[in-house]
């Protein structure tokens, strides 16, 4: 396994990060793996060098939490040996309060995310997405307080606006509160607008980046149909991922991901993970994975390197999109 540091931070972590939505419960969504299923994902992980674990606290409304800290334990890891990340800002319940990015609902929020995880802190704490009904200002100071408290080592974001991202920023600085550290951004071969605005901002300013659906929700896999869905069970119950791809000009480019792979002896999926890692301000693809020969190949793609050639055949189909993943 390789390792860096998450940004400018000190912090060393595995160059791939398994992602734990997909653990959880199929009533949350049928793809979902439960607790038993998701023991040798977690045990292959570990036994690969991956130290970095991210779940938030709306997947399947708290159960990948749980089995992530179950899971975790089961194996007998140290808390020390690893890096486990989570998110706030979903809908958790009914409750008006029970979503968003108050200082209530972060604060009830910790608590009941350490609770499920049986831990005295994470090591990431995320805000999920943009809260446009709380002052920022309100929303950086309660997470200052949360690292303050000793309940989260170090705070990032996820998908929102640079001059969003920004404005946290200066807002923290400006009151010498904890700063994020990382950017949990959607980016991958194809879904490229994050190289507009986002990803320099992020190189300027020291910030990890650790992408979600760097393999775009599986489209690269080959099963995916224009027009939307496909053969696998997660591809005919994710309407999200038909919102995300499946434009023509997408499936153009994962056909000329599929011919990079055969000169590398590789897949499609791996050939666009081997894309990403390629970039060297990326800290740690976040990857999910609900079959083992998947986690594999994704673990394999570490040490596929592509030629300046074959990133630039790669590249020269994108084509723009609207912006995509903020909500």
């Amino acid at each position: 396994m390789q390792y860096t540091n998450l940004g400018k931070t000190g912090l060393k972590v595995s160059r791939l990060c398994l992602g734990m939505m997909t653990y959880g419960s199929k009533k949350w969504r049928e793809w979902v793996l439960d607790e038993e299923q998701a023991k040798p994902f977690v045990k292959r992980a570990l036994d690969a060098g991956i130290n970095f674990f991210d779940t938030a606290d709306v997947y399947s409304t708290g159960e990948s939490e749980k089995i992530t800290g179950n899971v975790l334990r089961h194996f007998g890891v140290k808390r020390e040996n690893v890096i486990v990340a989570t998110k706030v800002h979903g809908q958790m319940s009914d409750d008006v309060n029970d979503r968003g990015l108050s200082r209530k609902h972060i604060m009830d929020s910790i608590d009941k995310s350490l609770k499920r995880l049986q831990m005295d802190y994470v090591d990431l704490y995320q805000i999920h997405r943009w809260d446009y009904n709380t002052p920022i200002e309100e929303t950086m100071e309660a997470l200052n307080d949360v690292v303050r408290a000793g309940k989260a080592r170090y705070i990032g974001a996820s998908s929102m606006f640079a001059w969003q991202f920004m404005k946290a920023l200066h807002v923290s600085e400006m009151n010498g509160w904890a700063k994020f550290v990382s950017m949990q951004n959607h980016y991958n071969l194809v879904y490229r607008e994050e190289e507009r605005e986002m990803i320099p901002l992020c190189k300027d300013q020291g910030i990890g980046l650790i992408p979600w659906s760097p393999m775009a929700r599986g489209f690269f896999a080959g099963n995916r149909k224009r027009g939307g869905g496909g053969e696998t069970a997660r591809a005919q119950s994710d309407p999200f991922a038909d919102q995300l791809y499946f434009r023509e000009e997408d499936f153009v480019i994962a056909e000329r991901a599929a011919e990079v792979a055969k000169a590398h002896n590789a897949t499609a999926s791996q050939i666009a993970l081997a894309w990403v890692l390629s970039k060297p301000h990326i800290s740690a693809p976040i990857i999910g994975s609900s079959k083992i020969e998947h986690l594999d190949q994704a673990i394999a793609a570490l040490d596929i390197k592509l030629s300046e050639d074959e990133i630039k055949s790669l590249e020269a189909l994108y084509q723009p999109h609207p912006i995509l993943g903020h909500a």
